[in-house]
């Protein structure tokens, strides 16, 4: 999908294979698919940690290189959830608490700076995602969550109705920047909510089921105000459970779960969160063109016949028969291997198959060429086959 060196390809596969891979236990896994959501301690090195914390104090100062540009004055007490879309900095007059109020959340910016592309595409992050969703992953959004004391939650909602993707597919990560609890917004999670279907808007801009004969549509999706949110009464039939967090904890959440947050009460504590989110990298979605490139790989954004913008999202492990972009930083992922490379671990994966001659079941690879059903059940045989 890129012009790549041999260089490039060598230093991305050694990088990919060199760090302390987190392994997903059968426990973990089971409670993602019951739970909906699960928390990975420590997942995230303190020094991971130090360098994000640093980051958004300097972002919410004005001091980023990149930020050339100042916001306008704001009066926060008609505007208490500013989402700064773009990397401005707050007027200069202004105290440091004054300046931090101007921010909430920051959204795409891994399009932007090379540090997010590094945290969308964290190896450990990674690991868990191809436990979870994968083998193969898509690298879809990231959000800078910065949420200083006062600040707004936001109101029960699912990620699907913002990003779908066929196969469904999506997952969040929301890697802790600070300490996380009641007192200063942490998420609420409805436990077991992943079972329900996406809740399509009466009008307006959201997706959801609506091939469902009997399904409910929904207004205030993401209101804060549970009197205005018609997922409120959804979220009340599950155990509604606080997701308390340590900085470098990540909290891996399914696209269909219900989950909120509340506002920071805290007189003087920051929850900041880095927040991306993903999925399967086979699976097609027409969700966040990016219009930046400006090179060749920039036709291959949008598809003009299927609208598909798999080619605005960066592959970041395993393989995809879609289309996909290349990291802009050059940050270490699958993306940036060969196609040898990539289909080394994948391209004919042992499977059992049946045996037509003798109907016993025989471990065989999927080879496409391979005609499977004059194969011979040889050693592995595993028994007759059952209907």
């Amino acid at each position: 999908m890129t012009s790549l060196t041999l260089d490039t390809e060598a230093v991305a596969e050694q990088q990919l294979a060199s760090h302390e891979r987190y392994n997903v236990s059968v426990q973990q896994y089971k409670q993602y698919r019951s739970q909906g959501f699960l928390v990975v301690p420590n997942l995230v090195s303190q020094d991971d940690v130090d360098e994000l914390r640093q980051h958004t104090e300097d972002l919410m100062q004005g001091r980023l290189p990149e930020q050339n540009r100042r916001m306008g004055e704001r009066d926060f007490s008609k505007d208490h959830g500013v989402s700064c879309q773009d990397l401005e900095k707050p007027p200069e007059h202004l105290s440091p608490e004054e300046k931090a109020q101007y921010f909430l959340r920051i959204h795409m910016l891994h399009r932007k700076l090379e540090l997010h592309e590094r945290y969308l595409l964290h190896p450990r992050v990674l690991d868990v995602l191809q436990a979870l969703i994968g083998p193969d992953v898509l690298a879809l959004q990231t959000m800078l969550f910065l949420k200083p004391p006062g600040k707004p939650g936001q109101g029960w909602h699912q990620d699907s109705y913002y990003i779908p993707t066929t196969p469904d597919t999506l997952i969040g990560a929301w890697i802790a920047i600070d300490d996380c609890d009641e007192q200063n917004g942490a998420m609420w999670m409805a436990l077991g909510s992943q079972v329900e279907p996406i809740y399509p808007p009466v009008d307006g801009y959201g997706y959801g089921d609506r091939i469902l004969e009997d399904i409910t549509y929904v207004t205030g999706v993401s209101n804060d105000d549970d009197e205005k949110n018609d997922l409120t009464r959804i979220a009340g039939r599950y155990p509604q459970v606080l997701v308390p967090a340590k900085a470098g904890d990540v909290v891996f959440f399914h696209g269909h779960v219900l989950h909120r947050s509340k506002i920071n009460f805290s007189a003087n504590r920051f929850r900041r969160s880095f927040v991306s989110h993903y999925c399967n990298a086979r699976s097609f979605t027409q969700w966040g063109a990016d219009g930046g490139f400006d090179d060749v790989h920039a036709a291959h954004c949008v598809d003009p016949i299927t609208k598909m913008t798999n080619g605005s999202h960066i592959l970041a492990r395993g393989d995809t028969h879609l289309l996909y972009a290349p990291p802009r930083f050059g940050t270490s992922c699958s993306a940036l291997l060969s196609p040898e490379q990539r289909r080394q671990e994948s391209e004919y994966v042992p499977a059992m198959m049946g045996d037509m001659d003798s109907g016993m079941m025989a471990m065989t690879p999927t080879d496409p060429d391979a005609d499977h059903d004059h194969e011979p059940a040889g050693e592995g045989s595993m028994g007759m086959m059952s209907g």
